[in-house]
């Protein structure tokens, strides 16, 4: 009797491992939780990046500011940058890499219990990161355009594997997203003037990466991640006026104004980015 109990004690325990390894995993990455990231941001570095011209208002920038005799008046070039001065001997800077943060919520599912983790998550994010587009006219002048991402909203999904005891989880991410751009212009010419179009101005886009992250208790996590985004920027411009300038500048003689936007019409950026969670 005593042998038959110890059995049926054995049996029913070998039966229901399964399910306490099952419960066991299932405590991670299954639920609802909230986060915050800081990053290291990069604004996407382009050796095309300058300025484009519309100098006869039909919206399309595919124009060339020519001169009285019909010389290209921005043959000096471009630069992937903010002018140093008023020529392109004096070289640019560089974009500025800078520091962002995030806040976000989420919701993480653990498919059948298994290594399998889907979630979404919605997330409001801030970056300090600039980019500069430049250009040079032969007056001498420089025109740099400045932009920024301000404050983003974005939506994601994620799609991970949480191996062993399901603490880990290694994923992949995308979704879209809103985001307010700032821009600013600068130049050294003082003749003409200067009104900036849609300078503030809220753009969709797109968002892909991936990451790790690590529950260091029931409810904490910590991780790493990379993201790319990619925010569209067609509605920004600079309008180009007389000002002092006389009749003859370059600028006026197409339809009496010119506009100048920035050669890529999106701007992306590049975030390596540290997370903490806590999960519900």
């Amino acid at each position: 009797m005593r042998k038959t109990s110890l059995i049926a004690v054995a049996v029913a325990m070998t039966a229901s491992a399964p399910a306490f390894a099952q419960d066991g995993q299932s405590e991670y990455f299954d639920g609802f939780y909230i986060g915050g990231t800081i990053s290291a941001d990069q604004p996407e570095d382009s050796n095309t990046d300058g300025i484009v011209f519309d100098t006869n208002g039909d919206g399309v920038f595919n124009d060339t500011v020519r001169s009285t005799t019909g010389a290209d008046a921005f043959s000096p070039g471009f630069c992937n940058g903010a002018a140093v001065g008023a020529t392109a001997g004096q070289g640019c800077v560089d974009d500025e890499a800078d520091f962002g943060y995030s806040a976000r919520i989420g919701y993480d599912q653990r498919l059948n219990g298994g290594p399998i983790v889907v979630g979404l998550l919605v997330e409001g994010a801030r970056s300090e990161a600039t980019e500069f587009s430049n250009g040079f006219s032969t007056t001498p002048a420089s025109y740099t355009v400045v932009r920024q991402m301000d404050w983003s909203v974005n939506a994601r999904g994620r799609v991970g594997y949480s191996p062993g005891d399901g603490r880990g989880l290694f994923y992949v991410t995308g979704g879209v997203g809103y985001a307010k751009i700032d821009h600013g212009f600068v130049t050294t010419n003082g003749a003409n003037a200067f009104t900036q179009q849609n300078d503030d101005d809220w753009q969709f886009g797109a968002q892909v990466g991936g990451g790790a992250e690590l529950m260091l208790t029931r409810n904490i996590g910590i991780g790493l991640e990379y993201l790319y985004s990619d925010y569209n920027d067609d509605d920004y411009s600079v309008l180009v006026t007389q000002g002092t300038a006389p009749a003859t500048n370059p600028f006026l003689l197409d339809s009496g104004q010119t506009s100048i936007a920035p050669t890529d019409r999106n701007l992306r950026m590049h975030s390596l980015r540290a997370t903490a969670s806590f999960h519900f």
